[in-house]
């Protein structure tokens, strides 16, 4: 079996987001970036996957600029074989990317696309859903814990009243959530390695697809700053300030 998964290149967890002085976006000049925790999480399933001996290969994709070849060589480096990158230099929408994806997956024939639940620089949520529909293929998001059965795959899924176990049969598109799994430690010896195993290059023209923008960011601002809180003498004091300053109910 063959597994296809995407990895995004994102500002790190670790880094206080700061806003341009012009609200166009967020600031990434001289910013450390990394792969997505979530698809670090779909990468290190996939390999154990693999060496279980379900999985005979395993594919990291990137969409974005060159540097994402970075995030590629983190994937390769923790166990991947081969990785694609399909060079971009704007933001790619997630519509747009899930047609991308759409086009490796007829090239290369996967049958399981693993990758995160979302990114965390736009919290969109919609790459996976968006390549299901257009595929075809059965979904299972956010998934908790999976199991191979009979050419099959029993996904634990965390909703809000708590877990769901679904089926679904292959080729299928899974996205994980954080509890699924602990990604490895990438050792000196491995990034090594990673630097020989290939990479193929192309763009969204040579697989057919516009990924001109559909929306357009009008204003990026700061949230506003937590305001401290404050004790309440009485249950209608409490009803009147949610009421009057919180304009909540």
């Amino acid at each position: 079996m063959k597994v296809l998964v995407p990895v995004k290149r994102v500002v790190d967890y670790n880094v206080k987001i700061r806003v341009k002085a012009d609200q166009t976006g967020v600031e990434t000049a001289n910013v450390k970036m990394s792969m997505n925790p979530f698809d670090e999480i779909a990468v290190e399933q996939a390999i154990r996957l693999k060496e279980a001996g379900t999985a005979s290969e395993v594919i990291a994709v990137s969409i974005g600029p060159a540097q994402s070849q970075e995030t590629i060589r983190t994937a390769l480096a923790m166990g991947a074989d081969r990785g694609i990158l399909v060079e971009a230099d704007a933001d790619v929408e997630p519509l747009a990317v899930a047609k991308l994806l759409k086009a490796i997956v007829e090239k290369e024939g996967p049958e399981l696309v693993i990758l995160g639940k979302q990114a965390i620089d736009d919290d969109s949520n919609q790459t996976g859903q968006m390549l299901s529909a257009l595929m075809g293929w059965p979904q299972a998001t956010f998934a908790s814990e999976v199991a191979m059965k009979d050419g099959a795959m029993d996904v634990t899924r965390e909703v809000d009243g708590g877990l769901e176990t679904i089926n679904v049969k292959l080729p299928a598109a899974v996205t994980v959530d954080l509890r699924l799994n602990e990604p490895r430690y990438v050792s000196l010896p491995n990034i090594m390695k990673a630097k020989k195993k290939p990479i193929d290059t192309m763009a969204p023209a040579d697989l057919g697809v516009d990924t001109a923008k559909r929306l357009e960011v009008l204003k990026v601002v700061e949230p506003e700053k937590r305001q401290g809180g404050a004790k309440v003498a009485s249950v209608a004091e409490l009803v009147e300030k949610l009421k009057n300053e919180a304009k909540v109910i």
